[in-house]
C-alpha cells in the first residue's frame, strides 16, 4: 500500500461524533507514552500528522482520518496514563468500548505494547472486547530501536504469553528509525482487497 493523501477528519468524545462512513478502517490502541501518534506519523510518512506530546496522555478524544481517500485510520485514546484527573482518565475505556461495539467497518485493530513492558489488564480488556466483536487484532512492539537486538526475543515471548498468540505473529517496530513500517502497510493493503 502506498499513502499520497493523508488527511484530518475530526475528534470524537463520543458515539455521536464518530463519522459514518463505509471506508475500511484501521484504530491504533494504546497505554499513553507507547509510542502510538509516533507510529502513526511513521506510517503516513508525515512527521507531525498526529500531536506527539512530551507528556503522556495528549490524545484524549478519537481522532479519525482519511488515507488516501479510501480507508480511514481511527487514533484512540492512550489509556493507563495515571497523572491525569480521573474525572478525565475513567472516561477512556468506557469510550474505547463504545468505539469497538459500534464501528462494523472496523478492519483491524492495531494494539500498540512497548517492548520493554509486559501487557497488563488494560491491554487484555481491549482484545478481549476486540475478540467479542470479531475483530482482529495485530500486535505491534514499539520502540524496538531501545533494546538491543539480543534481547527483543525474549521480551517478545513475554508479551505472546500474555496474548496467548505466536511470537513470530508480532509487528516488531521503531518510529525512530522506520522499522516495520514496510509490514504494517502490506498487513493494511492485505484488509482493503
Amino acid at each position: 500500500m502506498k499513502i499520497t493523501n493523508v488527511t484530518f477528519l475530526k475528534s470524537a468524545a463520543n458515539e455521536s461524533g464518530f463519522p459514518k462512513f463505509a471506508y475500511p478502517e484501521f484504530a491504533f490502541f494504546g497505554r499513553s507514552n507507547v509510542g502510538k501518534s509516533s507510529l502513526i506519523n511513521m506510517i503516513v510518512s508525515r512527521k507531525s500528522l498526529v500531536k506527539t506530546g512530551a507528556k503522556p496522555g495528549v490524545t484524549r478524544l478519537v481522532n479519525f482520518f482519511i488515507i488516501n481517500e479510501n480507508i480511514s485510520f481511527a487514533d484512540m485514546p492512550g489509556f493507563g496514563y495515571a497523572d491525569l484527573p480521573q474525572n478525565i482518565r475513567g472516561k477512556f475505556m468506557p469510550l474505547i468500548k463504545n468505539y469497538i461495539l459500534n464501528r462494523d467497518n472496523l478492519k483491524i485493530a492495531f494494539l500498540l505494547v512497548d517492548i520493554r513492558r509486559t501487557p497488563d489488564d488494560m491491554e487484555r480488556n481491549i482484545v478481549t472486547e476486540l475478540a467479542g466483536r470479531d475483530k482482529p487484532v495485530a500486535v505491534v512492539a514499539t520502540k524496538c530501536d531501545k533494546l538491543p537486538k539480543s534481547r527483543r526475543l525474549e521480551a517478545a515471548r513475554k508479551i505472546a504469553a500474555e496474548f496467548m498468540i505466536d511470537v513470530d505473529s508480532i509487528f516488531f517496530t521503531s518510529a525512530k528509525t522506520g522499522e516495520g513500517k514496510r509490514e504494517i502497510h502490506r498487513l493494511i493493503g492485505e484488509y482493503c482487497i
